[in-house]
């Protein structure tokens, strides 16, 4: 499910890049290379009109063998239709980060408010369907990730000035957020399968999803990548590429890659490990662009 992606040019551009490439039909090796786990807990403060909060997110950090320092891979997770699946669960998606990790990267998994052992109450409320405000939520989930950056730039193995911003579904959109607020050291964002408002049935505000894709991209310095599937319903290609052409044209970078149809639901074609060799040429190329040499494995 993987593209061949060209090189991030001066003026950006959207691609769509179409192959007929099948699952693969046997198990994922472990893999070759350790990912020194480690759970952390990030401190954050979140200041409310009542006062300030304190609290902590829980976190999983990979790290490569060494001593660094490593660029960052900011791993954000997205968000499930239903409120009971958020809690109590740390999602790790090692194979996801195996591929990061083999290129020199650490990365790091924010479990953010409301979601996994995190503290602090679910902050990223859409409002009714024919009045979602988007770009507040994504505003609320970029809170969690800046305080994540903050925090892990200042360990004394990561480079506080390579970070890359990732992520599936809401955590996508979240990435593109935060890197529209100009952090330092931030390279680039990979945005899989990037949105929010997904209902059963279709997107609930378009309109408004496509406004808060244009208000992150006039402020967006660093290049973006877009991965969607072709047969994603959360996100169709027609509304991703609308998403994109309404950042592109306020300003941002994008190289937007449609990818074939993955599985029943292309919305997982990141979550799902059936979908790593989809994704990873797409990206490796990407980030080699960025300035990040090495390869990803492939399975």
């Amino acid at each position: 499910m993987v593209l061949a992606i060209f090189a991030v040019p001066a003026v950006s551009r959207a691609l769509d890049i179409i192959a007929p490439i099948q699952l693969p039909q046997f198990s994922l090796r472990i893999p070759s290379v350790p990912l020194n786990e480690t759970v952390i807990r990030i401190p954050m403060v979140v200041s409310r009109p009542g006062g300030d909060q304190r609290l902590s997110l829980e976190a999983t950090l990979y790290r490569p063998a060494g001593p660094g320092p490593f660029p960052l891979v900011v791993l954000s997770h997205g968000t499930s239709r239903d409120p009971r699946e958020r809690v109590g669960k740390r999602l790790r998606y090692d194979a996801q980060s195996w591929k990061f990790v083999s290129m020199g990267f650490a990365v790091v998994i924010p479990m953010r408010r409301g979601y996994g052992h995190s503290e602090g109450d679910y902050a990223e409320g859409e409002g009714l369907c024919d009045h979602s405000h988007f770009y507040a939520a994504g505003l609320e989930s970029a809170r969690d990730l800046r305080a994540t950056v903050n925090y892990v730039s200042t360990l004394p193995d990561i480079d506080p000035q390579r970070v890359v911003l990732a992520g599936h579904s809401s955590g996508g959109f979240a990435s593109l957020i935060l890197a529209s607020q100009g952090l330092p050291g931030v390279r680039g964002v990979i945005n899989f399968a990037g949105g929010r408002g997904s209902n059963a049935l279709e997107n609930c505000s378009p309109d408004k999803l496509i406004e808060a894709c244009s208000l992150a991209g006039r402020t967006t310095m660093v290049p973006t990548l877009w991965l969607y599937a072709q047969n994603d319903s959360y996100f169709p290609p027609g509304l991703a590429r609308e998403m994109s052409t309404a950042f592109r044209q306020a300003g941002g970078q994008v190289e937007f890659v449609l990818l074939p149809p993955f599985s029943d639901e292309g919305h997982y074609f990141f979550t799902d490990v059936r979908g790593l060799a989809r994704w990873t040429p797409a990206v490796n190329r990407f980030l080699n662009h960025l300035g990040f040499p090495g390869k990803m494995p492939r399975p």
